[in-house]
C-alpha cells in the first residue's frame, strides 16, 4: 500500500508540464552532445548543472537524468557510423556495429542500439527500485569506519580498471583528492593550500573543477584535431523495427546476462559504462556459439555492449542515493546538483525525500520511454551532429562553460579555476592520465577525510578499528582482492619481459 502510494506522489511530481518539458530537452541534449565525438553525457550534465540553480529538486533531476539515459546510448551512434566512440561505455560497441554498417546495416545496428539501451535502462531502474530502499536502511547502521572503506573502495575501483596502469589511475585520485583539501580545515579552521587566495577560503567549486576538467580539456584537444573524414560507407538499409526486437526477443537470455553485469558493476563505487561493457562484451566472446560473427559484424556484440552500457545508469544511482557515494563519474555531478537544491544524499536520503525518490524513479522511465522515442524517429538526423565543425563546436562550448561557470556565483575568479583545471586537464590526457579517478577524488576526498578523522577520534585514534568491524573488514579484504586481480597480469608480463631478456643476453 506504501509503495502504490509513493508511486502516485513520485508521479503526481512528475505530472507537472514543466518538469516534463525539462525531461524532453534533457533527453534531446543527451543525443546532440552523445553523438557529437569529442563531447560526453557527463559534459553535458556538467555544463548545464549551473541552470538548475533557479529549478526545484525534480524540475532539475527531469533534465539531468534526461541528459544521463540518453547521453549513454548517443555515444554508440559515432562508433557505429564513423568508427569513433562517443563516449568511452560505446567503445566495444564501435568493434561490431561499424563492421555491420561496412556492410550497409548502420541503420540496423543503430535500432538494435536504441533498443538494447532501453532494456538495459529499465533493468537497472528496476533494481534501483528494489534495492535502494533496503539498503537505505541497512546504511543507518553504518558508521564513519564503514564509509571510509566503501569511499576508499570506490577510489581504488575506478583507478584500478582506468586506461594504461593502475599507478596513473591512482596519480589522478590523488591529484583529485588534493585538490578537494583545498580551503578550510573542516576540524581546526586553518587555511590550506590557498596561497593567500581569499576566494579559495571555501575551497574549490567542484562544478567549476569538473567543467574545466570535463569540457574545457575536451575542446582544448579538439582544437588540435582536423575535422574527421569519415570513411565512406555503402548506402545503410533501412532497418524494420519489429524484426530487430524479434532478433533481440531470440537473444533474451544474452540481455539478460548483460543487463546484470551492467547493473552490477554500475552498483560497484568507481566503475562506470566503459568496464560494464567490455566485461559484458567479454563474457559473450566466451559463450559464442560456432556461428557468431563476433568483431565481424554481429548483431549480438551491440546487443551485449549496449544493454550492459545503460544498464549501469539505474546501479549507479544505488550507491549513490543510499550511502552519498558515486557509482561513476556522471552520478559523481549528480551529487552536486542535489547539494545545490540542498539535499544531502546518504542513507536518510530516501526516508527524508520519499517523494523525491519516487520522481527519480518515474523520471527514468520517462527518460529511457523517451530515448527510445527520439532516438528512433530521429536517428537519421541525429547522424547528422557528426558533420557538425570543430570550428564551430569549440567556441559554442566555451562560451556556454564560461556562462555557466560563472552564474555560481556571479565570481570572475571561478572561470580563472575553470582554465587552470582545464588545462590540468589537458595535460593529463595527453600523459595518458585518465580524469575520471580525479572527479571521483574530488567528490570523495571530503568523504574520505571527514570519516577518517571521525572514525580516528571515535576510537581513540586506534587504526584497528577498520578491521574489527566486520563490514569495513571485508570491504578491505574486497579492495585488496581487487588489487591483487589488478595486479597479478602486470607482475606477469614483467617476469615474462624478465624472461625474455636473460634468454637475449
Amino acid at each position: 500500500m506504501d509503495l502504490m502510494v509513493n508511486l502516485l506522489g513520485g508521479l503526481q511530481a512528475v505530472a507537472d508540464p514543466w518538469v516534463l518539458l525539462f525531461v524532453f530537452l534533457g533527453a534531446i541534449i543527451g543525443l546532440v552532445f552523445g553523438a557529437a565525438p569529442g563531447l560526453t553525457a557527463t559534459s553535458a550534465i556538467v555544463l548545464f548543472l549551473p541552470v538548475t540553480y533557479a529549478m526545484g529538486p525534480v524540475t532539475s533531476m527531469a533534465l539531468l537524468l534526461g541528459i544521463y539515459c540518453s547521453g549513454y546510448f548517443a555515444g554508440s551512434i559515432p562508433a557505429i557510423l564513423i568508427n569513433t566512440p562517443g563516449a568511452p561505455g560505446s567503445a566495444a560497441t564501435a568493434l561490431d556495429g561499424y563492421a555491420l554498417a561496412q556492410a550497409g546495416q548502420g541503420d540496423r545496428a543503430i535500432v538494435t542500439a536504441i533498443s538494447s539501451s532501453f532494456v538495459g535502462g529499465l533493468f537497472s531502474l528496476t533494481l534501483l527500485a528494489l534495492i535502494a530502499p533496503s539498503l537505505a536502511r541497512v546504511a543507518l547502521s553504518f558508521t564513519s569506519v564503514e564509509y571510509f572503506t566503501f569511499a576508499l573502495v570506490g577510489i581504488v575501483c575506478v583507478a584500478g580498471i582506468s586506461k594504461g596502469s593502475m599507478m596513473k589511475g591512482l596519480t589522478a585520485a590523488f591529484i583529485g583528492i588534493l585538490a578537494s583539501t583545498v580551503g578550510l580545515d573542516p576540524v581546526s579552521g586553518v587555511s590550506r593550500f590557498t596561497f593567500g587566495e581569499p576566494n579559495l577560503l571555501g575551497g574549490i567549486p567542484t562544478t567549476a573543477a569538473l567543467i574545466g576538467l570535463f569540457a574545457v580539456a575536451q575542446m582544448m584537444l579538439l582544437t588540435r584535431l582536423r575535422d574527421m573524414d569519415a570513411e565512406i560507407l555503402p548506402v545503410q538499409e533501412r532497418t524494420s523495427v519489429a524484426s530487430v526486437w524479434g532478433e533481440m526477443f531470440r537473444n533474451k537470455w544474452l540481455m539478460f546476462k548483460s543487463a546484470t553485469i551492467g547493473a552490477l558493476i554500475g552498483i560497484l563505487p568507481g566503475t562506470g559504462p566503459s568496464i560494464a561493457s567490455w566485461v559484458s562484451y567479454s563474457d559473450a566472446l566466451r559463450t559464442a556459439g560456432p556461428k557468431d560473427r563476433y568483431g565481424k559484424g554481429d548483431v549480438k556484440g551491440v546487443i551485449s555492449c549496449e544493454v550492459s552500457n545503460n544498464a549501469v545508469t539505474g546501479g549507479a544511482l544505488v550507491p549513490l542515493l543510499t550511502l552519498g557515494i558515486p557509482g561513476d563519474p556522471v552520478t559523481a555531478v549528480l551529487i552536486g546538483a542535489l547539494l545545490i537544491q540542498g539535499i544531502e544524499a546518504g542513507p536518510f536520503f530516501i526516508p527524508q525525500n520519499t517523494e523525491l525518490f519516487y520522481a527519480i524513479l518515474v523520471l527514468l522511465l520517462c527518460s529511457n520511454i523517451l530515448m527510445l522515442v527520439l532516438g528512433l524517429a530521429g536517428r537519421g538526423l541525429a547522424a547528422k551532429v557528426l558533420t557538425i565543425p570543430h570550428g564551430i563546436m569549440v567556441p559554442v562550448i566555451l562560451v556556454v562553460a564560461a556562462a555557466g561557470t560563472f552564474s555560481l556565483a556571479s565570481n570572475p575568479y571561478y572561470l580563472k579555476l575553470v582554465i587552470m583545471f582545464g588545462v590540468l586537464g589537458y595535460l593529463m590526457v595527453r600523459f595518458k592520465i585518465p580524469t575520471a579517478p580525479a572527479v571521483l577524488g574530488i567528490v570523495l576526498g571530503p568523504i574520505l577525510e571527514q570519516n577518517l578523522r571521525n572514525a580516528l577520534t571515535a576510537s581513540r585514534m586506534d587504526p584497528t578499528v577498520f578491521i574489527t568491524r566486520p563490514i569495513s573488514a571485508v570491504t578491505l579484504a574486497f579492495m585488496c582482492l581487487l588489487l591483487w586481480v589488478w595486479l597479478k597480469p602486470a607482475k606477469k608480463s614483467g617476469a615474462h619481459e624478465g624472461g625474455d631478456a636473460e634468454t637475449n643476453m
